[in-house]
């Protein structure tokens, strides 16, 4: 008898079929439900991009109004999620605050027992305009700052910003910002995306699908590599003020010796992309933007130093990671708040593919070969 073949990882199934979202091998471009994403994050905004995950279509001028005044109406945390995370202790990182808040939020939903397919709807829409609130409590009272409370009048980055840093962001930083929302929205059947199907197709929740999501992605081989690729900078050392020439020629020296030493570098290489990361052009050209907004040259030294060392010695291109932690950086988020903010992007494409499966469900139950020792039994005596 043949031995079935073993695929580690699930590397080269295709376990179903989705519509969400996918990679044109033609074009390099990752597709959301058709629309290449830089033509999104050129000319859409992160609410248009999240009607079009859930609806399969971007919304119209009536279908907008609706949804922003619906997303508005749900920005404020409810009392008990703020009490959860202020239970949680400073030492905690950032992604368990996430999955808790994400957590309490589904079990004080009024919807929580509920999977129709209205229900996960709200649900989603829900968790969306809440969950910026719990970043910016997080990252806030880790700073001994009060909660700033969400407002109506702006829109979904810039409030987002609001909250976390009690201002208005200048246009630049929300644009900057908005584009980094759209690019990690959504990427097919990645880990935390594949955990959230798993869970849903046991018909739990939509928040407990989530919940699984967030730890999934907590793991350093999927999430944290835009967290991890700001402690390689500080690890080089960021310069104020220092030329660009010479920030890059430490990351590049910096490099080689890391190379050298078979150290694991995060923010470049993905498993998809074999000719480069199709969102990286357009969150370079965000990065860049807020380079000179700052007057911050030497980031743009030490991200192009390590950038054109590891391109030599390997042939290895950078992910969205790479140039989307800098960019946070600049804005002002504390490094361990990058990957919620992915979270916060990213709950549109897992709740998206939540529902998909839920809408054409079968339990995911794959077989495993058995490779332990032969029957054995208890000794009686």
């Amino acid at each position: 008898m043949t031995e079935p073949e073993i695929h580690k990882g699930l590397a080269g199934v295709v376990v179903d079929y989705t519509a969400v979202s996918k990679v044109n091998p033609d074009t390099n471009s990752l597709l959301y439900r058709g629309y290449p994403v830089q033509e999104l994050a050129g000319h859409r905004d992160v609410e248009d991009v999240a009607y079009l995950l859930w609806h399969g279509e971007l919304p119209d001028a009536t279908q907008r109004k609706e949804f922003d005044a619906f997303e508005r109406a749900h920005r404020s945390l409810p009392d008990e999620v703020v009490a959860a995370i202020d239970l949680l202790p400073l030492s905690a990182h950032p992604m368990d605050v996430a999955r808790t808040a994400v957590s309490v939020l589904g079990a004080s939903h009024p919807l929580a027992n509920d999977n129709s397919v209205d229900a996960n709807m709200e649900k989603a829409a829900t968790l969306f305009a809440a969950f910026p609130a719990v970043v910016a409590y997080d990252q806030r009272r880790r700073r001994e700052q009060p909660l700033v409370e969400p407002r109506d009048d702006l829109g979904y980055s810039a409030n987002f910003l609001w909250m976390t840093f009690g201002e208005e962001a200048p246009p630049e930083v929300v644009h900057a910002f908005d584009v980094s929302m759209v690019l990690y929205a959504e990427h097919s059947f990645n880990a935390s995306t594949f955990t959230a199907r798993v869970i849903t197709s046991t018909l739990s929740d939509l928040h407990s699908a989530v919940t699984g999501a967030i730890g999934a992605l907590k793991g350093a081989l999927h999430g944290g590599a835009n967290e991890a690729v700001m402690h390689t900078f500080e690890e080089i050392g960021i310069r104020k003020d220092e030329s660009r020439e010479d920030a890059a020629a430490r990351a590049k020296a910096w490099m080689e010796e890391a190379l050298a030493a078979k150290k694991k570098v995060m923010g470049f290489g993905h498993r998809v992309y074999k000719n480069g990361d199709s969102r990286v052009p357009t969150m370079k050209s965000a990065l860049d933007a807020m380079i000179e907004y700052f007057g911050r040259d030497e980031i743009l030294g030490l991200y192009s130093g390590l950038e054109t060392a590891m391109g030599e010695a390997k042939n290895i291109k950078p992910n969205l990671d790479y140039p989307a932690g800098p960019t946070y950086h600049l804005m002002g988020f504390d490094t361990e708040m990058f990957t919620p903010l992915f979270i916060a992007a990213r709950i549109t494409g897992w709740t998206a593919h939540i529902m998909e499966q839920a809408a054409a469900n079968s339990l995911i139950r794959p077989l495993s070969l058995y490779n332990g020792p032969d029957e054995r039994h208890v000794d009686q005596g």
